[in-house]
């Protein structure tokens, strides 16, 4: 195994929240007050002078694909479910203006009443601003997660990192939750990612991302002050990337 690089450095990430962080300790919905103290962490990253952009999933409201499997057509499931991750951009948005963050929301569906069309260099001009832009809606298509929608954003932005907060501590070898000999990777390689379906990422996220080289950050968003501290080089993650 290589030896782990650390994150100072990067200039621009894009950070990947899943919908289902911002229930906080709910069943379902958003958790006004969990969405403020990541806002919080949020902002302070920005704060040290990195450029960010967001994409927020919207399983904590509606998961496409969980509807497809009840009957609904999926492509109609998946048009529901870009719509939640919208709603989930706009609770973040309220969160981080409240902290004096300006946010631009830019949605791959058009929506003028509330928020900007997808617009790169827009996008890029509001970041060197240092204002945080908030992708929503992944790619503007079905049968395409908020993953992907991730990747193709960090791509387009010309991104130093994607990383991905989520209620998991990294990449593990099998579900840590099912199998208690299961282990963490400190880093590990896109193909091996993909070779053996270790579900970081949909596969054509991480491919995109390899494709592009850039680096997948996983780490959990739940423990407060995770961020900063994997921005710093510490705190416990796993590094997808290109391994020599």
């Amino acid at each position: 195994m290589t030896h782990t690089p650390t994150l100072p450095g990067f200039r621009r990430i894009l950070l990947k929240l899943s919908g289902e962080v911002l229930m906080g300790n709910q069943a379902y919905g958003i958790d006004t007050d969990f969405v403020a103290s990541l806002a919080a962490e949020v902002k302070a990253a920005r704060d040290t002078g990195l450029e960010l952009c967001l994409v927020i999933g919207g399983g904590n409201i509606f998961r496409g694909i969980s509807g497809a499997a009840k009957g609904m057509d999926r492509a109609q499931a998946d048009y529901m479910g870009m719509l939640a991750t919208i709603m989930n951009a706009l609770a973040m948005q309220s969160a981080l203006e409240k902290l004096g963050v300006d946010t631009r929301v830019q949605s791959a569906i058009q929506m003028d009443a509330v928020c900007e069309p997808v617009i790169r260099r827009r996008a890029e001009r509001h970041l060197q601003k240092g204002r945080v832009v908030i992708f929503a809606a992944g790619v503007g298509a079905p049968y395409f997660t908020t993953d992907s929608g991730a990747a193709l954003r960090a791509a387009e932005m010309q991104c130093d990192a994607l990383l991905k907060g989520t209620s998991v501590d990294g990449v593990y070898s099998a579900d840590p939750k099912k199998d208690p000999n299961a282990r963490r990777f400190d880093t590990i390689d896109y193909d091996t990612v993909l070779a053996e379906n270790l579900q970081v990422m949909d596969a054509s996220a991480v491919a995109l991302c390899r494709d592009n080289s850039i680096p997948i950050v996983v780490f959990s968003i739940r423990e407060p002050g995770n961020l900063a501290k994997v921005l710093a080089g510490d705190g416990i993650r796993t590094i997808v990337k290109k391994e020599h």
